[in-house]
């Protein structure tokens, strides 16, 4: 028997053609068909995005990294950061890419060690959705720090 496939950035099996993106997709659909649940969308798209960090220029990842732990600690707000960084992160006045390319992209050195994933907020289904994606945020930003990976 063929071992599943596995996600070269997070870990997680892929299995019956599910792949990490089509989890996202899960997620997001979710969001659109029971907007109760989209509280948690700010949180959904960073833990995303930093388990596959390829996605990340370095820049971007680290920046990603530092606002997770600001939503995490209770720091700011959604809103409060669209106001606070909408000149900073202007595409005609940064000075660095978010988006990760085949040349630059995000990667963490040593590895990091996921102990959640979108598989497993998928298989809470919608009615837990917004309490595990709070776990699976603390998750991360544990796991990131854990891995050495925070310089605050």
């Amino acid at each position: 028997m063929e071992a599943p496939e596995k996600c070269p950035e997070c870990g997680s099996e892929w299995s019956n053609g599910t792949n990490c993106r089509a989890r996202f997709e899960q997620m997001l659909a979710w969001e659109f068909e029971y907007p109760e649940i989209n509280t948690v969308h700010h949180l959904t798209v960073l833990c995303y995005h930093l388990q596959h960090p390829s996605l990340y220029s370095p820049e971007g990842l680290h920046g990603a990294i530092r606002l997770l732990a600001e939503f995490l600690d209770g720091k700011i707000k959604p809103e409060e950061v669209r106001r606070r960084d909408r000149q900073k992160l202007d595409s005609g006045a940064r000075r660095y890419k978010i988006k990760g390319t085949p040349a630059a992209h995000g990667v963490y050195q040593p590895p990091v060690h996921w102990t959640m994933t979108a598989a497993d907020v998928i298989a809470g289904e919608p009615a837990f959705y917004d309490q595990n994606v709070k776990k699976w945020a603390r998750s991360v930003l544990d796991a990131i720090k854990a891995a050495g990976q925070v310089e605050f």
